[in-house]
């Protein structure tokens, strides 16, 4: 099982383990973190599961798909590393992934 690091708002990384085939989001929310809301439950149509992609991982991530991109472009916090996280799957490459929570908007 691939290690996530996840970092919460306040700061507290916590250490998961994500079992291929879900998608980061998942791993996230069945850990009871609720800082990620995932309204629309993974259907790329909320960007409420918003996070920010450690650099080291950027290029290991499929391409952003344009639905993805165009939601990103709604949130106040969105930088050169964004990507929501209901569309990062949980695979053997991506073990060591860090994210950061991004802001509420």
């Amino acid at each position: 099982m691939p290690k996530l690091i996840v970092v919460t708002r306040d700061g507290e990384e916590r250490e998961l383990m994500g079992e291929t085939g879900l998608s980061v989001m998942e791993v996230i929310r069945d850990a009871g973190i609720d800082e990620i809301l995932a309204l629309c439950g993974g259907c790329c149509s909320c960007a409420t599961c918003h996070v920010h992609v450690d650099p080291e991982f950027a290029a290991k991530l499929k391409p952003m798909s344009e639905d993805e991109n165009d939601l990103l472009d709604s949130t106040s916090d969105r930088d050169d590393y964004s990507r929501l996280s209901c569309q990062i799957d949980v695979t053997d490459a991506l073990d060591g992934l860090k994210v950061r929570i991004a802001a509420e908007d």
